[in-house]
């Protein structure tokens, strides 16, 4: 009796939802990508979501993105994360508040490291998101800070995405009242930055 009641439900219900089979690609970031100040539905990783439908890409999209997370943070929710999911494609954006907190530049590099090694250990294509500081950090800082993402992404062999809101200064009306955040307005164009580095691992990953 409870074997043919397990058939039934298998026949009626398949094996589990249709969204399990599909390649998941998550997010792991900050307020960049938490839609901070705008609804959820505005932000760029839920544009993201409507462009691989319209592109015909499988993935589902997962944005574990947190506003004011740190990579201390990140690192720490990384591992429930990734056995939770099962990313295919680990999208990494973070280290802004890093710097903004002033933290050593070498313990960010540690906890992004850790991170990049985390996700290709569980099987993901990993990029990393290039951060850049306001100008009043001083030079000797901001350079070292940035320069990290290029010698992980180098030292990794992983993909550099560019500075998501570059070029946003130049545009007032793109940026929210605390002169950091971009606005709603200003997502289609975070999206247009992000997807010429993104869209490979998509191909790369779309028949698993």
């Amino acid at each position: 009796m409870r074997k043919r009641f397990l058939l039934v439900l298998l026949l009626l219900f398949g094996t589990g939802p249709a969204w399990a089979d599909r390649p998941v690609l998550m997010v792991l970031g900050d307020s960049l990508s938490a839609s901070y100040g705008m609804p959820t539905e505005a932000g760029w990783v839920a544009l993201l979501e409507e462009r691989l439908q319209e592109q015909g890409y499988p993935h589902r999209v997962v944005n574990a993105s947190i506003s004011g997370d740190t990579t201390a943070g990140g690192l720490a929710r990384l591992p429930r994360a990734l056995e939770r999911h099962q990313p295919d494609v680990l999208f990494i954006e973070l280290g802004g508040n890093d710097g903004l907190r002033g933290i050593p530049p070498q313990e960010t590099e540690r906890n992004l490291a850790r991170m990049i090694e985390l996700g290709r250990t569980a099987g993901a294509e990993v990029l990393l998101a290039e951060i850049r500081l306001p100008p009043n950090y001083g030079a000797a800082f901001s350079e070292r800070f940035e320069a990290m993402f290029r010698d992980l992404t180098a030292e990794h062999s992983i993909a550099l995405v560019p500075f998501i809101p570059d070029d946003l200064d130049e545009h007032a009306e793109l940026v929210q009242d605390d002169g950091i955040h971009p606005t709603a307005q200003a997502q289609p164009l975070l999206l247009d930055k992000v997807w010429p580095v993104l869209e490979p691992s998509l191909r790369a990953t779309a028949d698993r």
